[in-house]
């Protein structure tokens, strides 16, 4: 519900924290700051993994695979800002940031560049007071949080009230947000970034999409968006991987990358972790602006 913390953004982070018990070749996303953001039921559901050790792991290999998609999602994203930081681009912005801890974790590579994190009110107030209590455990950043309504609102307007420079190049993240939109604020917000980017400003983002298989386990994912509907977070939005291309171009954006399920096992999976397919992430740049 949009007048509470999201509870999926609490789960992708107690998915990201589950990785710091692997050994750090084998994890997928490397967050210490993950657990800070848990409640008490995740703390607990935390611990209780963390304690069954190898039963877990087991558990995790056999498992149809959305946590790990969850974390190679996050890692792609990762790798898209690591190599972004590497090059002349001046900020980044995250929609639907949640307790997205990358501003920290690249505090170093960021050199003081803005990291522009965009939420809904109550996730992103909740992520501000939990940041305050754990202030010394955190490297300095600057972070420029904006409380906006994406169905409601666009970002050009959240925007104009910070000090984003429109027009420079920008690393632009919609990560875990897309399929809980409607397709007229996906598209509208994909306008809006393509307006503000300058030069070599590119995009990554992750979309959902439905299988079409009659097996179980697709079955059963098709009735996820069903029960994310329980917690006031129904999917929303779906696009396939063969309509992706189309579908950016129309908006301005070429695809240079995407990762399906199988691409993103190959990359990041070091011990045998399923990843579940259904979701993939692309990296985009937007045209034009050379």
């Amino acid at each position: 519900m949009r007048d509470e913390p999201s509870r999926t953004a609490e789960a992708v982070c107690l998915f990201r924290a589950t990785d710091q018990r692997r050994a750090s070749g084998e994890r997928i996303v490397d967050d210490p700051y993950a657990r800070l953001f848990l409640g008490p039921v995740a703390r607990a559901a935390l611990a209780t993994i963390e304690a069954t050790g190898r039963l877990a792991t087991l558990a995790e290999q056999h498992a149809p695979g959305v946590i790990t998609y969850v974390l190679a999602r996050h890692r792609y994203i990762d790798d898209c800002l690591a190599a972004a930081l590497h090059g002349p681009v001046a900020q980044a912005v995250l929609l639907g940031a949640g307790y997205d801890t990358r501003a920290y974790r690249f505090a170093s590579a960021l050199h003081g560049r803005p990291v522009f994190e965009l939420d809904f009110p109550a996730t992103s107030r909740r992520k501000a007071r939990i940041l305050e209590e754990h202030a010394r455990e955190l490297p300095r950043a600057d972070v420029r949080r904006v409380e906006i309504d994406f169905l409601a609102e666009n970002i050009e307007d959240a925007l104009a009230s910070t000090v984003f420079h429109r027009g420079a190049r920008t690393l632009f993240v919609l990560e875990g947000l897309a399929m809980y939109l409607t397709r007229n604020a996906v598209k509208n917000t994909l306008a809006r970034i393509r307006e503000l980017g300058g030069a070599g400003s590119t995009l990554a983002a992750d979309f959902w999409y439905l299988l079409d298989s009659t097996d179980l386990l697709s079955t059963a994912y098709r009735s996820s968006a069903s029960l994310l509907s329980l917690v006031g977070e129904p999917i929303v939005f779906a696009l396939h991987p063969e309509d992706a291309g189309p579908f950016m171009r129309r908006l301005g954006f070429d695809i240079v990358d995407l990762a399906d399920a199988q691409e993103l096992r190959r990359r990041y999976v070091r011990d045998g972790r399923n990843v579940f397919p259904g979701n993939y992430v692309l990296e985009a740049r937007i045209v034009g602006r050379e």
